[in-house]
Parts: structure tokens; C-alpha cells; sequence
């Protein structure tokens, strides 16, 4: 319902065979280029706000370009790089060149393919902040094309020791200075080589000596390591390496194929299998602190690079972010869905015949399923205790039968998400009042008087309930609204990648804050706040989330409660109860993510704590745009 900015997605091919080879076979010498536009559009759910094209050809002649790019920003961004492109790959195509001629000079036709999806996790946009990130050098082996889905809580830190060498960053962000990182041990590692072999081969043989030795994992391991973040980070330089590394405790997805025509790497599994058209089983998870290495010959290999952490495969990709295609996902969407249904029988007084089931679309649909099998099982009991019953009594006829069998859940598409309007009128009211009509209703759908309930797959903010969805609802005049969140009370902000930073836009931070109020317990805001200054020199272990005290005080029910009342309109005649997914629901749900850390502030490295309590300070000092 309420749109989170979040990952980016990240997408590599790597082509093992020459290029007459997918003409002979596929047809084309877009092989390549066409297997990676499905797999960008394929993801882009992911990133709507730019989406970047990086190709390598390895065989390119001197004097002629070899690192291809094209970026673009906004919606259509994936439509608008390929148009670009595709006029100088066609003419390939028509002039029916020779194989060895589009090997050295076709202009993004190559063996590497990058491909990057964006959304902004820190505010910043343009095309400067748009990947593939490119390092020249007049050098192939030295030239860094780059690209990743992640974030770094520690850019400081990394900074530091780049200007401490004299380097001097054009740019103050993690991607820059990432690439700048990567690129300074990509330099060392030539300069190893260089040693290595400047007194045994002459030039020109010494710079393609210094080509087919390569060790990527080199380069990754001098500098990865005070990396703090959640990160998958790819990179192919202009000789022909490529890589992809996903951080230590496995926090953003990827995952990998590889044949003897290609090796392929997604930020999504099913992706893959679709776009290749391949078993579930042939796409394989990338582990936490692996790095998935192609050299220069088309070698792949799968290297340890960081010490592997404690598992923390963040669970909010899996309820809201990740394609519901995958069979995984949608199972675990469809338990979380099952697991609400003590609280909502609970929350309609155990009234199914009076109550109707809907969802607020369109990622929430899953979950609804889920919660609707649920619910039809408690109908299941529910009919036959009362056949026992009629048949205790003896009044169990053909009829009664009939009559018990016909009752079920009621299932109606209450709200429906309308067209996306543009909101051109910048006042306030005037565009709050636009935003508001982003979704509608079913009129009719209901009786007057019943109890209507909604899922949705999470209550953030609550902007759109108070503004939207709430008072759309209330038309249909029920008694009593239960709003379903198919995931827990988002508490924390997030800092690997997902854009919520700001401990004020969070209704559940809000709602504590008010109970604190409320019972007189303000004091508590104050005893945080120093803490939290307390805290900013202590080393790594002896941090702690200073924030979970705001919520320590009151149970989940409690905050729950205020924060229907905050986001129930004035004018609202039905009752509104606001249930949210439990802790112990979302891990029975999805067992293998346990990371929580935006609903248990338990954040897997000591950048995250550190942020979370540097969000508070700006919060108490007034500093709301700040994180």
C-alpha cells in the first residue's frame, strides 16, 4: 500500500562461447544483450527511478572503444537505454557483417553484460548517481565497470582511508567510494604482476601476462573486509574478469547459473529460470561472503572472501520486495497470511458469517490467500461442530445439513488501486486530496453493518490508511474496520538498502511516543537521548540500540491500538482495530530470513546501531530530514 524505495537490483552475463557461436545457435549476436534487457525488465520492481547497461567486449582492437555504457533515470529508464542502443546493434544485423568483424567493432554487442536497476536509498538522484560506475585507465586490466544493491554504514570510516592515501573522491557517496576502493586494489594487484613478471617478459606480452593472471580475489580480499553494510557488488574490468560478492551475513540477494555458454547472475531466482528457462534447482544461492569469480578464459569459480557471519537474510525481501513467483516466497507469503488468523477471528469476535475478507492490492494478495485458507478451516470446524450439535439433539436432517454446509468465508475485492494520478497541484490540501484517490472501492460489496477486513503486506508509515484507504472503506458503512499487516510493526530504520531512515515516519515510533506521553512517562525520550550521545565513542562491542526503550514499556497490543486511533479519520463512523503479524508468525513464516532488525532493532553489524542511534539524536534534536 504505502510504496517503500528499496534495493536496487543487480543483473550479470558472462557469454563462454565466441560470438559466432549464439548466431549459429540462437539466431543473433544479441544473445547476450537480449537475455539481459529480460532480466532487467524482469526485475523492475526493483528500481524505477534509473537503470544502467555496462558491456565489456574483450576482443575490441586498439584505438577502438571496448567499455560500453549507457544510463538513464526514471520510470522508463530500462525502455530508454535499450532504444538507445538499438539502433547501432541493428545496423550490425543489416550490413550482415562478418563474425570477426563484430567481435572487434559492434558497439555493445560483448562478452560481459551489466545490468543495474535503481532506487535511490539515500534522497539522492540524477544520473551521477546512476549505476554501472565506471574507472577509465588507458589500461584495460585497470579499467573497473561497477554496479551493486547495496548500502554502507560506515562510508566514513572507508572515506578516511581513501583520502588518507592522497585519493581524491569526486564524489561523497558509498558507490564512489566503493569503486574507488575496489579500484586502488584493482591498481595494486597490476602492480603485483607487473613485479612479478617485468623481468621475464617484454612488452607488449607483459601486459597480457599481467591480463591472464589476474586474481580477483585479491582485489576483493585487500579491501572488502571493512566493508559495514548489506551489499552485493558486481564488477568486470576491461580485460575480461568479472565478479559478483555478497556481504558476510547475507543480508541483500543473489543468486547464479552457469552452463557452458554462460554464466548468469540476479539479484532474484526466479528470474533466472524464467529468462533461461530452467529448473529451480539449476539456480543456485550465492552464499554470504562468496564471491562468484569468471576470469579472463571463462573460468568460474566460487571464492571465500569474508569470514561468513551470522545468518541475517533480511525478512522484509521476503514479504514485500522479491517476486512472488518464486515458489519459496509465495509459500512463506501464504504462511504469514495463515498465521494471522487467531488474531482476526479474535478481532471479529469469532463472527465469520458477519464479517467480509479483502486485501489492499496488489503485493498483498498472497498473503490474503493464505489468510483465507486459514479462515476456511475455522469455517471447516465451525460446520462441524454444528452437525455433532444437531446430531446430538436428533435434529440433523438433509436441510440442516444443507443449511450448515452453504455458510462460508465471505471474500470480497473491496479496495481496488486505480489508475496512478499525477498530483500537479503542489498545495497541500489540494494534493492530499488527489493522493487520496489513488485507490477506491467496491461500492456495495458488503451489508450495511457488517465487519470488514483488509490485509495489507505493511503499515509503515500509515499516510495512505488516514488519508486513503480508511475513509474509502467506511463508505461501505461496516460496523467494525480490521486492517491486517501480513508483516510486524516496523519500529527501526533500515540502513542496507531499503529507504527508511527516519525514525518520525514511522507510525509505530509515533505511537509510542504519544503512550510515553500519555502515561506520563515523557522522561524516557530525554534518558534515551543521552544514551545515545553517551554511546557514540564506545567500540563496536559495547554498543547497544539505545531506541528499543521507547517501546519496552508497552506490548505489541498496546502500540497497535494507538496507532489505529492516530490513523482513524475524524469523520469515521466504523470502529477501526489494527492488527499486525507477530514476531514469532513472521519467523515460523520464513525460517530461513531471520533477519528482523526493522522490527526487533537487532541489527546485524555495529553501522547499523550506530545509525539507529544517531537517528534518534537527529530526531530529538529536531532534525527530521537528517538521518
Amino acid at each position: 500500500m504505502e510504496q517503500l524505495k528499496h534495493e536496487c537490483g543487480v543483473a550479470m552475463i558472462r557469454l563462454l562461447k565466441p560470438l559466432s557461436y549464439y548466431r549459429e545457435k540462437y539466431g543473433t549476436y544479441c544473445y547476450g544483450l537480449n537475455k539481459l534487457y529480460l532480466l532487467m525488465e524482469k526485475q523492475h520492481n526493483r528500481g524505477q527511478e534509473g537503470a544502467g547497461l555496462g558491456v565489456v567486449k574483450m576482443l575490441a582492437r586498439p584505438g577502438s572503444e571496448y567499455v560500453f555504457r549507457e544510463r538513464a533515470t526514471g520510470s522508463g529508464a530500462i525502455q530508454e537505454i535499450f532504444d538507445t542502443v538499438r539502433p547501432a546493434v541493428e545496423a550490425v544485423h543489416l550490413n550482415e557483417h562478418t563474425p570477426e568483424w563484430v567481435e572487434e567493432n559492434a558497439p555493445f554487442i560483448g562478452e560481459i553484460y551489466m545490468g543495474h536497476l535503481r532506487y535511490s536509498t539515500t534522497g539522492r538522484s540524477g544520473i551521477s548517481y546512476v549505476h554501472p560506475f565506471l574507472r577509465r585507465n588507458n589500461w584495460r586490466s585497470r579499467n573497473l565497470l561497477m554496479c551493486g544493491n547495496f548500502n554502507m554504514t560506515n562510508v566514513e570510516e572507508i572515506f578516511s582511508s581513501i583520502t588518507a592515501r592522497g585519493q581524491h573522491p569526486r564524489i561523497y557517496s558509498d558507490t564512489v567510494i566503493l569503486l574507488e576502493q575496489l579500484g586502488y586494489a584493482l591498481d595494486s594487484e597490476n602492480h603485483r604482476l607487473y613485479r612479478q613478471f617485468r623481468d621475464s617478459i617484454q612488452e607488449p606480452e607483459l601486459t597480457i601476462a599481467i591480463e591472464d593472471n589476474m586474481d580477483m580475489a585479491n582485489v576483493l580480499e585487500s579491501t572488502t573486509p571493512m566493508f559495514d553494510g548489506g551489499f552485493v557488488i558486481c564488477g568486470a574490468t576491461g580485460s575480461g574478469d568479472m565478479f559478483t560478492l555478497r556481504d558476510r551475513h547475507g543480508i541483500r540477494p543473489a543468486f547464479y547459473y552457469a552452463d557452458d555458454e554462460v554464466v548468469v547472475v540476479a539479484s532474484e531466482r526466479p528470474v533466472i529460470r524464467t529468462v533461461f528457462n530452467i529448473a529451480g534447482d539449476d539456480v543456485k544461492e550465492l552464499m554470504p561472503g562468496d564471491a562468484l569469480i569468471v576470469s579472463k578464459h571463462g573460468e568460474m569459480s566460487i571464492r571465500h572472501i569474508l569470514p561468513k557471519g551470522r545468518n541475517e537474510r533480511c525478512s522484509f525481501e521476503r514479504v514485500y520486495f522479491s517476486r512472488g513467483s518464486d515458489s519459496d516466497i509465495y509459500r512463506e507469503r501464504k504462511a504469514l497470511g495463515r498465521n494471522l488468523v487467531p488474531d482476526v477471528m479474535k478481532a471479529i469476535d469469532n463472527d465469520l458469517r458477519g464479517t467480509v475478507f479483502s486485501f489492499i492490492p496488489n503485493t498483498a494478495e498472497v498473503a490474503f490467500l493464505g489468510m483465507v485458507q486459514g479462515l476456511e478451516d475455522r469455517m471447516n470446524d465451525i460446520k462441524t461442530d454444528q452437525i455433532l450439535e444437531a446430531q446430538s439433539r436428533g435434529e440433523l436432517t438433509t436441510d440442516n445439513v444443507k443449511e450448515i454446509m452453504s455458510q462460508h468465508v465471505r471474500i470480497e475485492k473491496a479496495v481496488i488501486k486505480d489508475i496512478k494520478l499525477r498530483t500537479f497541484i503542489t498545495e497541500g490540501e489540494s494534493r492530499d486530496d488527489l493522493a487520496a484517490h489513488v485507490y477506491d472501492i467496491t461500492y456495495d460489496c458488503i451489508k450495511a453493518g457488517d465487519k470488514l477486513v483488509a490485509i495489507d503486506d505493511s503499515i509503515v508509515r500509515g499516510t495512505t490508511l488516514k488519508q486513503s484507504i480508511l475513509s474509502m472503506l467506511d463508505r461501505l458503512a461496516p460496523s467494525r474496520i480490521v486492517i491486517v499487516s501480513s508483516s510486524p510493526q516496523v519500529r527501526y530504520p533500515d540502513y542496507y538498502g531499503i529507504d527508511m531512515s527516519r525514525l518520525a515516519e514511522f507510525i509505530a515510533f509515533k505511537a509510542a511516543v504519544e503512550l510515553l506521553k500519555d502515561t506520563g512517562r515523557e522522561y524516557i525520550l530525554t534518558e534515551v537521548y543521552q544514551r545515545c550521545i553517551d554511546m557514540k565513542g564506545c567500540p563496536d562491542e559495547e554498543l547497544a540500540n539505545c531506541v528499543k526503550a521507547i517501546y519496552e514499556p508497552f506490548t505489541d497490543e498496546q502500540i497497535s491500538a494507538k496507532i489505529a486511533e492516530m490513523l482513524t479519520p475524524s469523520h469515521c463512523n466504523a470502529e477501526v482495530k489494527i492488527i499486525y503479524q507477530t514476531m514469532d508468525g513472521l519467523h515460523r513464516s520464513i525460517p530461513g530470513c531471520p533477519g528482523d532488525w526493522y522490527f526487533s532493532g537487532d541489527y546485524p553489524t555495529a553501522g547499523g546501531i550506530r545509525l539507529v542511534n544517531q537517528a534518534f539524536i537527529n530526531y530529538y534534536e529536531g532534525h527530521h530530514d537528517m538521518r
